[in-house]
C-alpha cells in the first residue's frame, strides 16, 4: 500500500459550492389579521375587521349613554319607599272546630302612602294573606289600581271562610291564651306585583314583600278585652 496522502491545506480547487438557502420569512400583509380582544373595554381591534370595531364601540357607547341617563334619573326622582299601614283591623269570628277547622272572618284595612313627587305606582297584582300561628288561614285578592303620586290609597279587604290550620304545640298554647284574653296576635302579608312611572316611562314589573306582623286584634264578640282597640301598624317593605 502506499503513503498516506498528507492533510490538504486551506485552498480548495474542486467545484464551487452553493451557499446555504436563506429561511424564508413570511409577512403579513398589512391591513390584514386581526388585534386582541382586551376585556376592560377596549373592544376588538381589528386592521381589516372595521365591522367588529364599530359594533364594540357601539355598544360601549350605548352601555354608558343608558348608565348616564338612569344616574340623572335616581339624582331627578330619588324615588321613596312605600308605606304600608294597617289602619284599622275587626275580628268577627275566630274559631277551630273539633277537627280543626278555622272559622274566621277578617276585617284590615290598609292605608298606602306613596311620597314621590314624580313617582307614581301601578298595582297590578294585589293580595291579603292572614296567618296565625306561622300557617296561613285565608286571603283575599284587590283589584288593580295606580296610585299617582304624593297620594294615600285607603284599601278594604275582607277575609272570611273556613280553612283546616294544623297548629304546632307553641301555637296551641298561644290560642288559648288569646282565648282568655280575647286579642288575638294575627300576621298579615301582602303579595305584589306593581311597577313604578317616571313621567312617561314604566319600570319592569317589580314584587316587593309586605309584612304587617303581631297584630293585635281584639275580638268583636269578646267581652274580656278591657275595652282594648287595635292600634296602627306599619308594615315591613322589601323590594329585594
Amino acid at each position: 500500500m502506499g503513503s498516506k496522502q498528507p492533510y490538504l491545506n486551506g485552498a480548495y480547487y474542486g467545484p464551487s459550492i452553493p451557499p446555504p438557502p436563506k429561511a424564508h420569512r413570511s409577512y403579513n400583509s398589512p391591513g390584514f389579521g386581526c388585534c386582541c380582544f382586551s376585556c376592560l373595554g377596549s373592544c376588538l381591534r381589528c386592521c381589516g375587521c372595521c365591522i367588529l370595531s364599530l359594533i364594540c364601540n357601539i355598544l360601549i357607547a350605548v352601555a354608558v349613554i343608558l348608565g348616564v341617563a338612569a344616574l340623572i334619573l335616581w339624582l331627578i326622582f330619588r324615588p321613596n319607599a312605600v308605606k304600608f299601614y294597617v289602619a284599622d283591623a275587626n275580628l268577627n269570628r275566630f274559631s277551630f272546630d273539633p277537627n280543626n277547622n278555622l272559622h274566621y272572618s277578617l276585617d284590615l284595612n290598609f292605608t298606602i302612602r306613596n311620597p314621590n313627587q314624580r313617582v307614581g305606582v301601578y298595582y297590578d297584582e294585589f293580595s291579603v294573606s292572614g296567618y296565625y300561628g306561622d300557617q296561613r288561614f285565608g286571603s283575599a285578592n284587590v283589584s288593580s289600581f295606580y296610585q299617582g303620586h304624593k297620594n294615600t290609597t285607603v284599601i278594604l279587604t275582607k277575609i272570611e271562610g273556613q280553612n283546616l290550620v294544623v297548629l304546632g304545640d307553641g301555637a296551641r298554647t298561644d290560642l288559648k291564651d288569646d282565648e282568655k284574653s280575647g286579642i288575638y296576635r294575627i300576621d298579615a302579608k301582602l303579595r305584589l306585583s306593581v311597577r313604578f312611572k317616571f313621567w312617561f316611562i314604566k319600570s319592569w314589573k317589580l314584587k316587593p314583600k309586605i309584612k304587617c306582623d303581631d297584630l293585635k286584634i281584639p275580638l268583636g264578640s269578646s267581652n274580656s278585652t278591657g275595652g282594648f282597640k287595635f292600634q296602627p301598624v306599619q308594615c315591613d317593605f322589601d323590594l329585594s
